[in-house]
């Protein structure tokens, strides 16, 4: 028995794919690439933009085709948002909304004994539902793990249809999260990624209101664990209290995502973020404060409607003041269904694309003086080493810069110090000690 699972989308995604594949692998079903021949295809789909649907559509279709009268389990965004233009494609067994993705395994294994093969739909209640508990004992990767957290999301952002395909906060219970952690410790990994819908909206919904703070502050505590590192964060979220009790956990690593979208405050009440630039600004100045070399990341979006070209400069200020190392930036895409979609004065794509050559021109600038900042000061960094490229290892520095080494073996999943020797403006190079 022969299953294969084909991911889009993000990080929590991945992980649920992950533990649905363990959860095959228990069942005794032997997990092969989406390429290969299969008796199951699962599908886990993304449905945050309407490419993303069009895409899921079509992996599905390619995936039915390639491998006719396997038992096909369509889940994720897409799934739960459409569950009924799901079923219309022919060859699909299971439709599988997403606070239900534990039961995937044991019921795709049902199917394909079955004879009866009629497509069938698993209802997610994703607002009044507990949290949909899954795990990983030993992650698929070779380097760092990633633990989902919690799900949904209480914002309404204008762009985003995210709520409404995966629902309200729900949290894992601190327990199962910190045992989890603790057995992929036990398994050889040493750096863990918490990640979520809302990162930050963590414990939101207990009564007790255990915070992502305390959760880390736990963590923090497991021998073995030398790297904790979070899924993105809302500049609102990084608040002084939060950041006074995560500031002393030497686990928690000088390197922070934040979702930015726009760096100018009209258009972010258009977005209808929680934030303005000035509450951003004093956030990431005291993030800074409290955590040495500390590198930040950020999602921006271009594009959006009613942003004028004084707005987009404003952006470029921002983002020119903040001096962030890494920016990942799309222009706007229309999502139907959400309130942006129906805004008057919608950008041009040409307009969009040309607004995100312009931040990226700027942003491939920062980054080379950033890198070569790190350069003259740095002298040696430890990094943990995760791929092989041709003559080169790659990997990460605490505060994720990424560091090539020219080395014939491959280090993956080790921590090693390195002389830090010189930069091309999009990596720094070194020499093992």
């Amino acid at each position: 028995m022969k299953a294969c699972i084909y991911t889009l989308g993000c990080r929590v995604n991945q992980y649920e794919s992950d533990a649905i594949m363990q959860e095959l692998k228990k069942y005794g079903a032997q997990i092969v690439s989406p390429g290969k021949e299969c008796d199951i295809c699962i599908i886990n789909t993304c449905s945050v933009t309407s490419e993303s649907d069009r895409k899921s559509k079509q992996i599905i279709r390619r995936l039915i085709s390639k491998n006719p009268g396997a038992t096909v389990v369509v889940t994720g965004c897409y799934s739960q948002i459409n569950p009924q233009d799901a079923m219309n494609i022919e060859g699909v067994s299971l439709i599988c909304g997403n606070n239900d993705k534990s039961k995937i395994a044991k019921k795709a294994i049902e199917l394909y004994n079955c004879k009866n093969r009629q497509c069938q739909i698993i209802k997610s209640d994703i607002y009044s539902g507990k949290f949909d508990t899954m795990e990983i004992s030993t992650p698929i990767t070779r380097t760092r793990a990633f633990i989902k957290i919690q799900d949904g999301c209480n914002s309404k952002c204008a762009y985003c249809i995210i709520p409404y395909a995966r629902g309200t906060v729900r949290s894992s219970s601190p327990e199962h999260i910190l045992a989890e952690a603790k057995h992929i410790v036990n398994s050889g990994f040493g750096e863990i990624v918490f990640t979520g819908i809302e990162t930050a909206a963590y414990g939101k919904d207990f009564k007790n209101r255990h915070s992502l703070g305390d959760l880390l502050k736990e963590a923090g505590k497991i021998e073995g664990l030398k790297r904790i590192r979070l899924g993105s964060l809302d500049p609102s979220a990084i608040t002084k209290e939060f950041v006074d009790s995560i500031k002393d956990i030497p686990s928690v690593m000088p390197h922070f995502h934040i979702s930015m979208q726009s760096g100018c405050t009209k258009t972010l009440n258009e977005m209808r973020r929680k934030y303005n630039i000035e509450m951003a600004k004093k956030n990431i100045d005291y993030l800074r404060s409290c955590f040495n070399n500390v590198m930040l990341s950020a999602d921006v979006i271009t594009g959006f409607p009613n942003e004028t070209e004084s707005d987009f400069q404003q952006t470029l200020d921002f983002f020119k003041e903040q001096r962030f190392l890494h920016l990942h930036i799309f222009p706007y895409s229309k999502r139907a269904d959400t309130p942006a979609a129906q805004m008057p004065n919608q950008v041009p794509e040409a307009i969009k694309k040309e607004r995100l050559h312009r931040l990226q021109e700027q942003q491939d600038k920062i980054k080379k003086e950033i890198l070569e900042d790190f350069v003259k000061k740095a002298g040696t960094a430890e990094v943990l080493f995760e791929s092989i490229d041709g003559e080169y290892i790659q990997g990460h520095t605490k505060n994720f810069i990424e560091v090539r080494v020219k080395c014939s073996e491959n280090k993956s999943g080790e921590f090693l110090m390195v002389k830090i020797t010189h930069t091309d403006g999009k990596a720094v190079f070194g020499e093992i000690i």
